[in-house]
């Protein structure tokens, strides 16, 4: 086999050469590949990320909510700006300024000739001897007309450097001179506006004229171009004409606003016109356009990074709130594997609150199929060995020889059959009494009332026991109650276990001793007996299902189903219950002797 870095021999020249050639070329691609590859994943695994959180309903309302009031705040600063406001008054201050300048070098240049001495004959005629003719009286209101030849040097010259159009008018509000019509070093030509376009604007010019038009109108007038014979149609020259200076503020047809004043043109007192100043079409437009579009600038960076934060805080709660979604359908799905819920309980908002109550009620669900698996089999052990038993005793009893021999067996099958029945009723009780403690609700349960009616009934009956129940209760007056949240019936099934089973283990003529008081938040309950206690190493078992240790009592006698079933409604009303042994003297070893067994109740008090 060849070298792939070494050419055929079989190959010429060129050919050899053009194969190394592609395998260099080859190699530097594979090595490019190879170095742009982790950039590359990375942002596949970012394009996934983001692509997998549009398509989430909660990411879209986030980030659609949070650019619904960034964009409604734009458009309020658009429409509602006090920068135009502002530019536009400013605008008319420095337009009236401007044309008040203006107007007294047109009234100093059209009334004054310099190198001519004009002379009244009337005048002339009332001389007296002796006087002498002067410069005639300025005030005396002789109408000396505005020059346009003279003017229109003065108005070109103060026009030129500002971005405004000037019109003067005369007394009968005819236009005499236009900045438009100037040009050249003073010379005037006149002519009519050429007739409006008839070519339409496109679809975008409508559009942002449209946008514009909304934009500015408000409650504006709107601006028309009158002819050079009706000046008297702006409101503003014939206030001027009347020797008041005045401004206006219009809308042109495109959207553009127009800001126009006029100032008398006089000369002590006397008005020989008016001058009008207006700005060009998009003077004021461009300037408030530029602000608008530096605002959208503005806007525009703002919606990035506000899409930017919320899409990592839809990230921070979308994202958890799909695995824990998927991890609660996970549970679902495999029932018979155990599956962990995520865990985001670090988390100190609802997130971590919900991960945690979605674990704990995972765990409590587990936990209670393992309880009823584990009941099941408890169950199907016990009736198993009393059926074995039963099974037995009847496939004997027809080769029993005697009578003492089927009696024998009867008595075996009477008592497995009790045995039975024992245990199908504890077990019945057992199954359904979560299903009844979540089904009835809680109401007050007074301890001192229960606990008397439960020791009359332990000392009426015995049940085949001489043992005497004695209730003492402490820290309270004689008539007030130890009240608890809880199902009477189901507390009473507790006392009662409690009661029988203490004066099971009893001896004859002993007697049982109930202690209710306060600890704290708790009711305590305490149940005495004088019996042989319990072995250290059956306190927590003698709470197990179906364990019993009577060794003074017949085999089968119990079904070890009643404290089990005492610890479990005791738990189910948020309680405790433990046993342990009551210490008496010492004996002779020097150890203390166990006088009796104790159980202990604490329920949360009202």
């Amino acid at each position: 086999m060849l070298d792939r870095t070494q050419p055929d021999p079989s190959l010429n020249h060129e050919d050899a050469l053009e194969l190394l050639e592609r395998e260099r070329v080859a190699a530097e691609v594979s090595v490019g590949e190879t170095g742009w590859r982790r950039p590359l994943g990375w942002l596949r695994r970012a394009g996934q990320f983001f692509f997998a959180l549009s398509f989430s309903s909660l990411t879209r309302r986030i980030v659609s909510l949070n650019l619904a009031g960034l964009v409604a705040l734009v458009a309020s600063i658009l429409y509602l700006s006090q920068f135009r406001a502002g530019l536009i008054d400013a605008r008319a201050q420095s337009l009236l300024v401007q044309a008040e300048i203006i107007a007294g070098a047109i009234a100093a240049s059209a009334t004054v000739e310099t190198n001519t001495i004009t002379i009244d004959p009337d005048r002339l005629l009332d001389l007296k001897p002796g006087e002498s003719y002067g410069a005639p009286d300025e005030s005396s209101g002789l109408d000396f007309p505005i020059n346009p030849e003279r003017v229109a040097p003065v108005l070109r010259r103060l026009i030129s450097p500002t971005k405004t159009r000037a019109r003067i008018y005369g007394g009968d509000g005819g236009m005499i001179l236009d900045s438009r019509s100037l040009y050249g070093r003073g010379d005037v030509m006149r002519f009519e506006l050429p007739p409006p376009s008839t070519e339409k604007p496109g679809f975008v010019e409508r559009a942002t004229i449209s946008i514009r038009t909304w934009l500015n109108r408000g409650d504006l007038p709107l601006y028309r171009e009158l002819g050079p014979e009706n000046g008297k149609g702006y409101q503003e020259i014939v206030q001027a004409l009347d020797g008041v200076k005045s401004s206006m503020v219009r809308v042109n047809d495109r959207g553009e606003v127009i800001v126009s004043v006029a100032v008398p043109v006089q000369r002590f007192r006397a008005v020989h016109g008016a001058l009008m100043l207006s700005t060009q079409g998009d003077d004021i437009d461009q300037m408030v356009t530029a602000e608008r579009l530096a605002i959208l600038k503005v806007g525009g960076v703002a919606s990035a990074v506000m899409i930017v934060l919320s899409l990592l805080l839809a990230s921070t709660i979308a994202g958890p709130v799909r695995r824990l979604a998927d991890g609660a359908e996970r549970v679902r799905r495999r029932i018979q594997t155990r599956v962990e819920i995520p865990d985001f309980t670090r988390r100190r908002d609802e997130i971590g609150h919900l991960s945690g109550a979605l674990r704990d009620m995972t765990n409590a669900l587990y936990s209670r199929i393992e309880a009823i698996e584990m009941f099941a089999a408890d169950v199907a052990h016990e009736l198993k060995n009393p059926l074995t038993s039963l099974r037995s005793a009847v496939e004997t009893l027809p080769l029993a020889r005697n009578d003492t021999s089927r009696a024998r067996l009867l008595e075996v099958i009477e008592h497995d059959v009790k045995r039975l029945d024992r245990l199908i009723s504890d077990i019945s009780d057992a199954s359904r009494l979560d299903a009844e403690l979540q089904r009835q609700d809680m109401a007050p349960v007074d301890l001192r009332r229960l606990l008397t009616t439960l020791t009359s009934v332990a000392n009426e009956t015995r049940l085949g026991h001489d043992v005497a129940v004695e209730a003492r209760f402490e820290g309270r007056g004689a008539t007030d109650p130890f009240l608890v949240p809880g199902h009477d019936s189901r507390l009473g099934q507790v006392i009662s276990n409690l009661l029988s089973n203490a004066q099971s283990f009893s001896t004859p003529g002993g007697k049982v001793r109930v202690t209710c008081r306060r600890a704290r938040s708790e009711i305590e309950i305490i149940v005495d007996d004088d019996g042989p206690g319990i072995g250290e190493d059956a306190l927590e078992r003698i709470f197990e299902r179906f364990y019993t240790d009577r060794p003074h009592q017949g085999f089968g006698q119990n079904s070890g189903l009643g404290l089990s079933i005492s610890k479990q409604i005791i738990e189910a009303h948020n309680g405790r219950i433990w046993a342990e042994n009551r210490h008496g003297p010492a004996d002779a070893d020097g150890k203390p002797s166990v006088a009796g067994a104790r159980f202990v109740v604490r329920l949360p008090a009202l």
